[in-house]
């Protein structure tokens, strides 16, 4: 198994922190610089910015908050969110972020995880999944902020977009997400027998064991959270502490 990554996730509509509740009931939670600052002095392995309505809005990633956030962190950064092109991947690295993550203009047109793939690197390529459960040990890939069912199960994409060149995933369970209930074992167990690449772990997460049950279960190489860090009910440092004191090689530790 890989060094576990830490990865806190800045949801942002309009340049503003925002978090909900499986994909809904939206509040502005803070500013992104001064929160991205706070993750990147207290051992982030890497931070995720998503920008949640530019797909459902059609259009590109809005960039104008983090056009110099590279001068407020010292760790690595993702973008996500209305990401279509070639184009919109190159605005989004030549600000500053190592990786893209592409969700829904991948499962519209999948060769463009390959295309991506080609020109800057499979690396770079971060594959995100949106996915809900439909029935007992199944879950299908969601669009449009978690509102349309694509009818596609999370493996099936998952084994397509690793041979088409995805560099790694991450999976948000929406019926996970903001509701501090633990992260879904089940969906990562299956994740992980679909792919040999990279799985990083999004929604559920509420205390300090939920973190170490889905490294210890499901074997995933990284732990994506939102609302446990910004409200500091847990801080990142304290997280590393704990999964190192129970065993879990952590990067940046």
């Amino acid at each position: 198994m890989s060094r576990i990554r830490i990865i806190p996730c800045i949801d942002m509509i309009g340049g503003k922190v925002v978090k909900g509740r499986r994909f809904g009931d939206v509040k502005e939670v803070g500013d992104v610089k001064s929160l991205a600052k706070r993750y990147s002095e207290t051992l982030a392995d890497e931070i995720v910015f998503y920008d949640i309505t530019a797909s459902q809005e059609g259009r590109s990633t809005d960039l104008t908050v983090l056009a110099d956030i590279g001068s407020c962190i010292t760790v690595p950064f993702s973008i996500g969110g209305g990401i279509s092109s070639i184009a919109d991947i190159k605005r989004c690295l030549d600000v500053g972020a190592s990786k893209v993550s592409i969700n829904s203009a991948a499962i519209k047109d999948p060769g463009f995880i390959r295309k991506a793939s080609d020109e800057f690197g499979s690396k770079r390529i971060v594959v995100g999944v949106d996915v809900k459960q439909k029935k007992m040990e199944t879950w299908n890939v969601y669009l449009k902020g978690g509102t349309l069912d694509t009818g596609m199960s999370v493996t099936e994409w998952v084994k397509k977009a690793t041979s088409l060149g995805a560099g790694e995933f991450i999976i948000n369970s929406i019926d996970g997400d903001g509701m501090k209930n633990g992260y879904d074992v089940s969906l990562f167990k299956e994740v992980k027998k679909a792919t040999n690449l990279p799985v990083i772990a999004s929604g559920g997460a509420g205390t300090f064991e939920d973190f170490y049950h889905i490294i210890v279960a499901a074997g995933v190489d990284g732990v994506l959270a939102a609302s446990v860090f910004h409200y500091g009910e847990i801080s990142i440092t304290d997280l590393k502490k704990y999964l190192m004191q129970r065993g879990v090689d952590v990067l940046g530790a």
